[in-house]
């Protein structure tokens, strides 16, 4: 199975593809979806549309998972999210892709075990759980990776508990 992780933002974006192949959860690719802070809003946001289905269609998702908005005291940076959200949540349905989301604390229980996990131990353990030669950055695409293992190992164990 082939997860998305998103980690949503207007100016960045992270994702992260992780794939469980017998047992293992390997990294595909992460990065950042950006936007010009010289566009106006709605064209931002359009750029981001395109370019998260342009991720479905290289890697044929078979879900994606995104980053619950948890409220924010700048309410600005609240709703730049929430509007960025919204458009990752849009491409998803367009796509008829199976679609999920997980609070922060969620996340950082999944991958580190506890959910006041700072970000320096997420990301250590995005990089050892992922096998990966270095650190993921910048904290976006390190946040989408971990988004992408915490689906991957709700969504495994979720199936364990079905078939019991």
């Amino acid at each position: 199975m082939i997860v998305l992780g998103l980690d949503p933002g207007t100016a960045t974006t992270g994702y992260g593809v992780v794939e469980r192949k017998a047992g293992k959860l390997h990294c595909h690719d992460v990065g950042c979806l950006v936007t010009s802070p010289d566009h106006p809003p709605e064209q931002r946001l359009a750029h981001l549309f395109d370019q998260v289905t342009e991720l479905f269609g290289t890697y044929e998702p078979s879900a994606v998972a995104v980053e619950r908005l948890f409220f924010n005291k700048n309410v600005r940076t609240a709703i730049a999210v929430g509007q960025a959200r919204g458009v990752l949540l849009l491409a998803a349905a367009r796509k008829r892709l199976a679609l999920s989301e997980y609070t922060p604390l969620e996340v950082k229980q999944a991958v580190a075990g506890h959910g006041g996990a700072p970000k320096s131990q997420v990301q250590y353990m995005v990089k050892a759980i992922l096998s990966l030669g270095e650190l993921p950055k910048p904290d976006d695409a390190a946040d989408a990776l971990a988004i992408a293992i915490c689906h991957q190992n709700s969504h495994g164990l979720r199936q364990r508990m079905a078939g019991q």
